[in-house]
């Protein structure tokens, strides 16, 4: 196959183009020579990823977990402002339904950019994801929360 990676081809012949700010006649053809050497001779090293198969969702969700952290910030804002010693901070241990390390990712991910959680680490066996709360209310809502707002729609648009 002559591009295995058209995007990326397209890619580098643009910003080499772009780089060296000329559309010469050299240029196009070490353009087009990089546009098919390099991403042929990386086509091993090419790791495959899940499609995103319900794109709609992934907007949904990006702007979901956006409004979730406008939300936790205000929340962490008051938890701060006001006395310390309510503040009950503590671990959770999450169980993970997906197997794919993208979707893992972008679970831990989210989980750390909303403010007052943190994903502290991913069991070995890729079961469980534990996360450090500013303020643990309920353990089992947290789980819920996390479960039904993040890791399902993360497998719906993966397929994971």
């Amino acid at each position: 196959m002559l591009f295995p990676m058209p995007f990326h081809s397209l890619l580098l012949f643009t910003v080499w183009l772009l780089l060296n700010n000329s559309v010469s006649a050299g240029h196009i053809v070490l353009a087009t020579f990089f546009a098919i050497t390099i991403p042929w001779l990386v086509r091993g090293m090419r790791d495959e990823h899940p499609k995103i198969l319900k794109p709609w969702l992934a907007v949904r969700y990006v702007l979901m977990v956006m409004w979730d952290i406008v939300v936790a910030n205000l929340e962490v804002a008051l938890l701060i402002v006001g006395p310390l010693k309510r503040l009950k901070p503590g671990f959770v241990a999450v169980p993970i339904e997906m197997n794919s390390d993208l979707g893992i990712t972008i679970l831990a991910s989210t989980v750390s950019l909303t403010p007052g959680t943190v994903s502290a680490e991913v069991s070995k066996d890729r079961a469980w994801l534990y996360i450090h709360a500013l303020h643990l209310d309920n353990e089992a809502e947290l789980i819920k929360s996390i479960k039904q707002r993040y890791e399902k729609p993360i497998k719906e648009i993966f397929g994971c």
